[in-house]
């Protein structure tokens, strides 16, 4: 999770998600009723192929990158807080863990086969910037997905207020450090819906771009492959 849309600098995000690492997946599972891990796999197996090398940017405590190296794929997880990468370690020695920002990837170009994100392209300052570093790493032909919390339309619209505006940061406050979920509403209003993400892939270099959206429109997962 690199720097941050709008009204936290840099290290205001880095900070945060140190502090909210140890219940971060708790929250997950809270959040998604226990769905992300599907969504995760999901995410994985629409880029992964077998032997592929896979970058997971903004990967947190690293659940994606489990779901890629799953899928096959030689694993380079990355994140900026340290917190986050402590508990990633903890998870698998199979997959090389790295401290690093999405917006400056320390990887030559062309360097993966896939890349993927869960649920933390929201959080970058520039995100075409973000998109153009993912695009840049790699090698043309290779594949994204892009999986991210978006704004549902319709009959589940005010049950996602409910659950995101007022029950979710009441949670979090209930946890160590789970007070930072009070940002997770407003970071999500701010972000395009998909039809846009769908443009600004384009914009940065990728084609054949699609997206699929679960649990009636709260989830959003676009892929994409590099020109």
């Amino acid at each position: 999770m690199s720097t941050r849309a709008g009204t936290l600098p840099a290290e205001g995000v880095r900070a945060m998600f140190d502090r909210i690492a140890p219940v971060y997946d708790a929250m997950n599972r809270l959040m998604t009723v226990g769905l992300d891990g599907r969504w995760r796999a999901e995410a994985a197996a629409a880029v992964v192929e077998p032997g592929d090398r896979v970058l997971d940017a903004c990967c947190g405590t690293g659940d994606l990158a489990l779901s890629c190296l799953r899928a096959g794929g030689r694993v380079t997880g990355l994140d900026f807080s340290e917190r986050m990468l402590e508990r990633a370690r903890r998870k698998s020695s199979e997959i090389e863990w790295v401290s690093g920002d999405a917006l400056s990837l320390p990887f030559e170009d062309d360097a993966f086969d896939a890349a993927t994100v869960g649920f933390g392209v929201r959080n970058l300052a520039d995100l075409e910037a973000g998109l153009v570093e993912l695009r840049r790493v790699l090698r043309p032909g290779g594949r994204l997905a892009v999986l991210e919390i978006t704004r549902p339309r319709g009959l589940l619209a005010p049950f996602y207020r409910i659950w995101f505006d007022a029950i979710v940061p009441v949670l979090g406050k209930l946890l160590p450090g789970g007070s930072a979920y009070t940002y997770l509403p407003a970071s999500v209003k701010r972000f395009p819906g998909p039809e846009n993400l769908a443009g600004r892939l384009r914009a940065a270099g990728f084609e054949d771009v699609r997206y699929r959206l679960f649990a009636g429109g709260i989830v959003a997962l676009h892929t994409g492959v590099a020109k």
